[in-house]
């Protein structure tokens, strides 16, 4: 299968992209926050030149908070009138060797505003095989919209200790508040619009959103969804190296 520049915010490469597929698997770049700009019209590129079926991955509680680039997605794929399905996972496990790797390997923190909360880690390879059992089977989920979860919540402070204990470092969580959490984002030199979808996304968490437990993923894949403890014990080489950040 030959391979096509996709950007976003280049429209000029939306056709060779799209050209010869009749599905598609949606994600939306952390650093495009204007949606109506640079994804909806490719949505509707999308369906123009055949797309049967777009699978969206996209947050949950974006059926509960319109002002999320996710929800204005959402709405725009379900106004279309055509075939699409919208994953909601939970807070990514991978968070730790993404967002938040600079933090571990220079500080030896997890900064967050979540206070005391738990969150309920979801794997992205548990996501990836729902969208792949989705997109294999799309009349059985045409319309459907699925809050995928891992298996329940655990609280940061335990998440730091289990990285204590698998990577000899001694990892701390450090609670701070939503405008300091914005600080540090900033001072990490972020963009405004990532820095506000990110704060956003933190402060659900904060108030319980992230904490919710639902049985579709596993009902969909006939198995448990992988733990957050053994994402950290196959992943701990990440968080080992200084020069990974």
């Amino acid at each position: 299968m030959p391979v096509a520049e996709l950007d976003f915010r280049d429209s000029k490469t939306w056709i060779s992209a799209l050209d010869g597929h009749d599905a598609v698997f949606l994600v939306r770049p952390p650093a495009i926050a204007d949606v109506q700009r640079n994804i909806n019209p490719f949505i509707d590129l999308a369906y123009a030149r055949g797309v049967k079926h777009i699978v969206f991955i996209s947050v949950a509680g974006a059926d509960r908070n319109r002002f999320l680039p996710h929800a204005k997605v959402e709405a725009h794929l379900a106004s279309c009138g055509k075939a699409y399905t919208n994953l909601r996972p939970g807070f990514f496990a991978q968070n730790l060797q993404d967002a938040y790797l600079a933090d571990i390997l220079e500080d030896d923190r997890i900064i967050l505003p979540v206070g005391r909360a738990k969150v309920n880690w979801i794997d992205v390879r548990d996501v990836a095989d729902v969208a792949t059992l989705v997109l294999s089977q799309r009349d059985r989920h045409l319309g459907h919209s699925y809050w995928l979860t891992g298996p329940g919540p655990v609280g940061l402070d335990r998440v730091a200790g289990i990285m204590t204990e698998v990577t000899g470092r001694a990892v701390v969580y450090e609670a701070v508040s939503i405008p300091g959490y914005m600080l540090h984002l900033r001072r990490r030199h972020l963009p405004a619009g990532t820095i506000l979808v990110q704060t956003i996304l933190h402060a659900m968490l904060r108030y319980g959103h992230g904490a919710g437990y639902d049985p579709t993923l596993e009902q969909l894949l006939d198995r448990p969804a992988r733990s957050i403890e053994t994402y950290i014990r196959e992943n701990a080489a990440v968080w080992m190296d200084k020069n990974a950040a």
